[in-house]
């Protein structure tokens, strides 16, 4: 296994080597040795999940104010268009937002610290998203952006099938910049595990 740092600090993708044959492939999906060597605290993590979408459905962007959440995400089974937004107050790439393509086939992920927004669009059908967390899930915290924000301007590969309603009434950047500001300063610091 791999790992790549990113132009946006703390932002790390991972990928794994698959081994196929006959029968398909075995891969391994996480290295608590290879996260340590990236920076990334891997006995900080308290919960697993996973979410199963459609095609073109999109999930996000979603980022929690307070301490904030890291998480590491990957999609185990079809490909899905991942987004990941700096909104960290002090970082010098706030604002900015970067994508990758998550495959099952090469078991890729990437690793969000706390303070940046996350989503991502289904590409197959259907395409199975596992998350990695290190906060336990407090929707008190929760904040979604606008995943058509025109300040942000990203290009979803897909005409948009579905989204939740929480993820349909979402604002744009400059409509939730008090609320953003309220990321404590572990975010602040930029150390996400």
């Amino acid at each position: 296994m791999r790992w790549e740092p990113t132009r946006i600090a703390g932002v790390v993708e991972f990928t794994p080597t698959p081994h196929a044959d006959e029968r398909g492939f075995f891969s391994r999906t996480f290295d608590a040795d290879v996260a340590r060597e990236a920076g990334i605290d891997p006995d900080g993590f308290v919960q697993d999940s996973m979410s199963r979408s459609r095609r073109g459905v999109l999930r996000g962007l979603h980022v929690r104010v307070g301490e904030g959440e890291s998480k590491l995400v990957r999609c185990s089974s079809g490909r899905v268009f991942d987004v990941v937004v700096d909104l960290r107050p002090g970082s010098p790439t706030r604002g900015e937002w970067l994508s990758f393509v998550l495959d099952g086939e090469r078991q890729n992920s990437v690793y969000v610290p706390a303070g940046c927004a996350h989503g991502f669009q289904a590409l197959t059908e259907p395409a199975d998203t596992a998350y990695r967390i290190d906060r336990r899930h407090d929707p008190h915290e929760d904040l979604t952006i606008a995943h058509d924000d025109p300040s942000l301007a990203i290009p979803w590969p897909l005409p948009v099938s579905a989204v939740s309603r929480s993820d349909a009434a979402a604002l744009p950047l400059e409509r939730l910049a008090e609320a953003l500001g309220t990321i404590r300063a572990r975010v602040r610091s930029g150390h996400g595990g």
